[in-house]
Parts: C-alpha cells; structure tokens; sequence
C-alpha cells in the first residue's frame, strides 16, 4: 500500500508538471498583451510585464470592433438556421422511417468528413454561379450547409431515446408529421438546441478558412480574419496580437461559462442510444 501512494503521488506530481506545460501559451499570451510595445522588443516573452498598460488591448478593440458586428451577423442565424434544420432532420430519420432513409442519414453523416480545402474551389464556383459569393449571406449559407450534418447527428441520438409510445398516440389522435414534432419533440428538445447551438456558436465564430477565401472586402470579413490581419506586414505587435486574441475568444468564453453544465447534460441526455 505504501508503494501505491508513492506512486500515486509520483503521477499527480507528473500530471501537474503536464498542466503547466499546457497552461504555458495561456501564461505568455496573458503576459505579453499587458506590456508596451518598446517592452514586448526588448525583453523576452515569458518574462512578467515591468509595467502593466492596457494600450494594447485598447488598439486591437479599436481595430477589431467594427468585424465584430460582421461576426454576429455570421453567426446567429448560422447557427440558429443550420439547428432547427438538424432538428427536423433528425425527427424525420429517427422517428418517420421510410425508404432509404439509413442511406440519406449515412451520406449526411459522410459530410462530416469533408475537409474544408477539398471543396473550395469548386465551393466559389457554386457561390460564384448563385452571386453569393463575396458577401456575408454566402458564408451563412456554406455554414449552414456545412453545419447540417453534425446537427443532423445530435439530434437523431437525441430523438432516439423518446418512446415511440408517444409518436404512435398522437398518429392515432390523427396527428401529423409536423404536429407531432410541434406538439411533442420541439418543446423537449431544449438540452439537445443548447448543445448544437454552443457547438455551431463556437465553430462558426472560430473559422477562418471559409471566412477569408469567402469574403471578399475588409468591411465584409469576421473578426478571426480582422485577428489575422492585426499581424501587420513587417512589424508584428505582438502585444496588439496577443491582446486581440484574448478578445476574440471573450464570445465564446462567455457562451461556455454560462452554458457549460447545459452543453454536458445535453450531451449526456442523447449517449444512451443511437
């Protein structure tokens, strides 16, 4: 037994030597976005700041806050579009089978898949035939589109678990497709939205490649691209840098906050079956 707790206390002595390994990048981009400019040149990076100075993160708020609406307008109805059609999807191939349903339910699964570099050029060509592309409206619809699949996948598992006693009442009280799902499955299908909805949230609002080959002009791209381009040319800010992440992540920081014991029950609630 004695050997047991030195060994215990031998791997909580290397796991916490791992965790501060990990949390290290936490630590430099903390410590670098509170320093000056003239600082960040001249000392090295892990070192603590000598003087404390908020300048940087008022340079990249300044820089980064008109994206930010770009953002929002991306990714609420994204989010919100691409989550009531995973819901009616799921529904459908879990509740109302019919021919080939297994088959439609496999090939979107399969586009889960797809790497986002494989598709893109003929992706603008699509955009580019249906004169979306260049503009926010475009980058929603690839987001939506994109989005159905996993949706599609949380909420059939979710689904799953409900007893078909319910679905079978309601058809012989001659309810149809869409009053049963508006009747029983929307109103408990709450934990399942919120997990879709943080997942699409922090997905969405974290692309990049979509959002800079997409978009077109500076006033149309998000803020993860704005984030990119506070790197400059020649000289690198890395302060400004630094500071800019920190506020690009805040939205999605916040969501998972807030929201986090609702994202692990919902995600709980559908591990049952499917």
């Amino acid at each position: 037994m004695q050997d047991y707790g030195k060994f215990k206390y031998l791997v909580y002595l290397i796991l916490f030597v791992l965790t501060l390994f990990f949390l290290l990048p936490m630590y430099v981009l903390f410590a670098t976005s509170f320093k000056s400019f003239a600082e960040v040149s001249r000392q090295a990076m892990w070192l603590l700041p000598s003087e404390y100075t908020l300048a940087a993160f008022g340079e990249a708020y300044a820089r980064l806050i008109p994206h930010l609406r770009n953002s929002l307008v991306l990714v609420i109805p994204s989010t919100l579009i691409s989550a009531m059609l995973g819901s009616l999807n799921g529904y459908v191939l879990s509740e109302w089978k019919f021919r080939g349903s297994d088959t439609i339910f496999a090939l979107l699964l399969f586009g889960m898949f797809i790497p986002y570099q494989s598709i893109l050029v003929p992706l603008v060509r699509f955009l580019q035939s249906i004169g979306l592309y260049g503009s926010l409206q475009g980058l929603i619809f690839v987001h939506i589109v994109y989005g159905i699949p996993i949706t599609t996948l949380i909420f059939r598992n979710y689904y799953a678990d409900v007893p078909s006693s319910l679905t079978e009442a309601a058809k012989v009280d001659g309810a149809g497709i869409f009053r049963v799902y508006s009747k029983i499955f929307f109103p408990i299908s709450i934990p399942a939205f919120v997990v879709v909805i943080i997942w699409q949230f922090t997905n969405i609002w974290n692309e990049f490649l979509f959002a800079v080959t997409i978009t077109q002009t500076p006033a149309q791209q998000p803020i993860t691209v704005a984030l990119n381009n506070l790197a400059g040319s020649q000289v690198v800010q890395w302060n400004v840098q630094m500071s800019g992440a920190i506020l690009t992540a805040l939205p999605t920081l916040l969501v998972y906050i807030i929201f986090g014991r609702y994202f692990i029950r919902g995600i709980l609630a559908g591990s049952v079956k499917g």
